[in-house]
């Protein structure tokens, strides 16, 4: 088929059956956004939103676009704002892939970086600041309401007309803006009315699940949500409610919720991968949890279908991607030997990583510390998804050093604020109030950079061995243990 230009080749993506990963008797099937002509769910959005804002009038030709976004949004928009002609930019966290940058960049759209600290509710603030002194037209991504109608008719006619003649039992979904779910589910409401909208969110995160009232500032702009935590599910579970998904809640479009464990995210990913050839992200990889948990208790004969929003490829300088080696393995390097040509020396491969993975304290917080303090020769009291968490974890991991992780980000640390105890139990032994810290032989090594550091200086090397943890590498540069996003900071 032919098309007058890329635009018109945006949606119709497909509906794939998974056929190893779930229960027998039950039908799980996944809708692949990345069909779209930039890999992913947001292009339907970002088509959607500039076309209605010209045929409103309120984008002027030429004029400047501006959105906040964790990636996807501005890579649909920069692929839409190419075709037709407006200069765009983007304002995203820096702690989001560098891939997704980099891809805005080669469409020609500008990338204005914000702290990770300031979370979604910081980008969202920059754009409205940068959008009212420019005058430059502002998405509005998570209100606009041709978002959700994008979705109400397209994807989810797309949906009803691939199940025509059949049940759709569950409909599985996460939701960033919430246009998706608004607009998918208001549909189904009402042409499948049996269909149960199920909505995935990070267990230790859940936003929408709580019931808690979305925040203001006295200004009238979001506040960060009370129940969010930072997760590695990038592109859902924002640190706010977008008003496009109190809508879908207002409306009892939700049937129930999921809360997904980002590491589970991340496997199930990779099995989709591995077992089943679809390469797709972190969210896709909650969704698909979601649905296999949905799946445990479904009747035999159920369909299910879960919204997969992207591509793998974005994530390329995520966790999701850290135990994938550039060296050969051992494996590998065997199966080369086994015929004499191209031969070289393969580099050993790093070891896996480590698969561990909230002022006055209270007695039983305070014990709780000191207890983990003096029963574990090496102790990282964690979130788990803190990219500088992540540096620590990774250079005990190359090192071979053991030690025992106290997430207070999980799942487990949320109820009765038990995490938040146990941080101010921390602060108030340490006089430090940020997140990781170290402490090997009952001594506080320091957070992030002074574990590097007192690995660079031997400090490291030699309260292990007092210890009693034997480490055989000599200290040298730990700078490579960064975050992958702070490695090109210079350059922007």
């Amino acid at each position: 088929m032919k098309y007058d230009n890329i635009l018109q080749t945006v949606g119709r993506t497909p509906i794939v059956r998974i056929s190893k990963l779930a229960p027998e008797g039950v039908n799980v099937f996944v809708k692949l956004e990345s069909f779209n002509p930039m890999s992913s769910v947001k292009d339907r959005m970002a088509l959607a939103v500039i076309e209605a804002a010209e045929r409103s009038g309120a984008l002027k030709p030429g004029q400047t676009v501006i959105e906040a976004t964790s990636g996807n949004t501005g890579i649909g928009l920069a692929m839409v704002c190419a075709q037709k002609g407006y200069p765009l930019v983007v304002v995203m966290a820096e702690s989001f892939s560098i891939e997704r940058r980099r891809l805005m960049r080669f469409l020609g759209a500008k990338v204005v970086l914000t702290p990770a600290a300031l979370k979604g509710t910081g980008m969202l603030a920059k754009t409205i600041e940068l959008a009212e002194t420019h005058g430059w037209f502002m998405t509005r991504q998570f209100e606009n309401e041709a978002n959700a109608d994008m979705h109400s008719r397209t994807t989810a006619l797309e949906i009803l007309a691939d199940f025509e003649g059949e049940r759709l039992d569950y409909w599985v979904t996460g939701y960033g803006t919430g246009g998706t779910l608004k607009g998918v589910a208001r549909v189904l409401r009402e042409r499948s009315p049996h269909t149960r909208i199920i909505v995935s969110e990070a267990d230790n995160a859940p936003v929408l699940a709580s019931g808690i009232p979305q925040p203001h500032n006295p200004d009238g702009t979001n506040a960060s949500h009370p129940s969010f935590r930072p997760h590695p599910i990038q592109g859902t579970t924002t640190d706010f409610i977008p008003k496009l998904a109190q809508d879908a809640v207002d409306a009892k479009y939700i049937d129930a919720f999921v809360g997904v464990d980002g590491a589970l995210a991340m496997q199930r990913s990779r099995e989709l991968a591995q077992r089943e050839g679809i390469f797709v992200g972190i969210s896709a990889g909650a969704a698909c949890a979601a649905a296999l948990e949905i799946a445990k208790n479904a009747p035999k004969g159920a369909n299910i279908l879960a919204m997969m929003p992207d591509t793998g490829e974005r994530y390329l300088s995520t966790p999701l991607f850290d135990s994938v080696q550039t060296d050969m393995n051992a494996e590998e390097l065997a199966i080369s030997r086994s015929t004499p040509s191209g031969q070289f020396e393969a580099a050993a491969a790093a070891p896996a990583q480590a698969s561990a993975m909230q002022m006055r304290p209270d007695g039983e917080a305070a014990a709780f510390v000191e207890s983990a303090v003096r029963d574990h020769a090496v102790v990282l009291f964690a979130l788990k998804w803190c990219e500088f968490t992540w540096s620590v974890r990774r250079m005990f991991a190359e090192l071979g050093i053991p030690y025992h992780s106290v997430d207070l980000d999980s799942g487990a640390f949320q109820k009765d604020d038990w995490g938040g105890r146990v941080r101010r139990a921390l602060q108030a032994r340490t006089s430090v109030a940020t997140i990781p810290q170290v402490f090997v032989g009952g001594e506080f090594i320091g957070g992030t950079s002074e574990t590097l550091d007192a690995w660079r200086t031997g400090r490291l090397s030699a309260e292990l061995a007092r210890a009693g943890v034997e480490v055989e590498a000599e200290p040298g540069d730990p700078s490579r243990f960064l975050p992958a996003w702070l490695q090109p900071r210079a350059a922007g």
